[in-house]
């Protein structure tokens, strides 16, 4: 056996062991603290890319699934202004009733026909309400060039396009309505068809909401079949405002899957196995303890040369 002291080539391999099991005890107890696989890029490269781009695409659904509850949101206001509105046409109606009964006189007549008239006001003011500064009805088109018509063609109608995949314009698109109140309500005497509201001229297109109590019209003018086109107009308002807010619950509930789906994938590259993990710790704890023992020992090798100087 040679002894040499300059050189110990047993102690320098006891530290490149000790060097080596000493590193993946800390990337085992840095996994285990973080509860990540991948702590930085050395670790699996192709992974952590992977994970980046589907992180990105989790944290992108939940901001379009937040976008789809404010859609709602503004879906269940405007039916909730509908129907409000679809009840004072019904109270109009009522009116209507009232106004011909032989046993009013004039005094009650004039009554019936100032609540009519206030009546055709407050539904002016409902049309325009606002949600967070965003109109629930329009009364011209999206590019602002023509009037909006309950009913018309596809460039007479208001529409808000509301993305329903992390893809915008690539994926699923629910278009939901500015309802055209003013436009619904607006009816055409000879044929009971809906105009625009600015066609209004209250003589055959009678307009049942009005911005100045002067320029409302009183309960003699009117016939009962204008009232009822009037209600059902609304109630088609109202069924195409359903449509809309089941589209975008049906394509939250399916986007709710896909985020839960994306993250679980996500999870499965970056998520630490810690029951793995935990046997790896053990494992280096246990051989940085022997290494460093070993290293001690190897040390002490030099040692014997000694005894053959004395």
């Amino acid at each position: 056996m040679k002894f040499t002291v300059n050189t110990n080539h047993s102690a320098s391999v006891a530290n490149l062991h000790l060097s080596r099991n000493n590193n993946q005890l800390r990337k085992s107890m840095a996994r285990l603290s973080s509860g990540q696989r991948i702590e930085n890029p050395t670790d699996d490269a192709g992974g952590m890319a992977v994970a980046m781009k589907l992180e990105s695409q989790v944290l992108r659904s939940g901001a379009v699934m937040q976008n789809m509850l404010n859609a709602i949101s503004y879906l269940e206001v405007q039916d909730g202004v509908l129907s409000g509105a679809g009840e004072i046409l019904d109270r109009m109606s009522e009116l209507k009733s009232l106004y011909h009964d032989v046993m009013k006189n004039d005094t009650d007549k004039a009554s019936y026909d100032k609540e009519f008239r206030d009546l055709q006001v407050q539904l002016f003011e409902m049309s325009q309400i606002k949600f967070n500064g965003v109109s629930l009805f329009a009364q011209t088109t999206s590019d602002g060039t023509g009037d909006a018509l309950f009913e018309g063609n596809s460039s007479q109608l208001n529409n808000i396009n509301v993305f329903m995949t992390p893809e915008a314009e690539q994926g699923a698109i629910a278009s939901i309505h500015r309802s055209l109140l003013l436009s619904a309500i607006t009816i055409n005497a000879a044929t009971l068809s809906a105009v625009s509201f600015s066609r209004g001229d209250q003589s055959t297109f009678f307009r049942l909401a009005s911005e100045d109590l002067s320029e409302t019209i009183n309960l003699g003018e009117i016939s009962v079949q204008v009232y009822a086109q009037a209600i059902q107009n609304i109630a088609t308002l109202r069924a195409e405002n359903g449509a809309s807010m089941s589209q975008l619950e049906h394509g939250y509930d399916h986007l709710i899957m896909q985020k839960n789906n994306l993250d679980a994938g996500r999870g499965r590259i970056m998520d630490v196995d810690v029951a793995s993990e935990s046997t790896r710790f053990s494992k280096y704890n246990i051989l940085v303890q022997a290494s460093t023992s070993m290293l001690a020992q190897a040390n002490s090798l030099t040692g014997m040369a000694l005894t053959l100087l004395q």
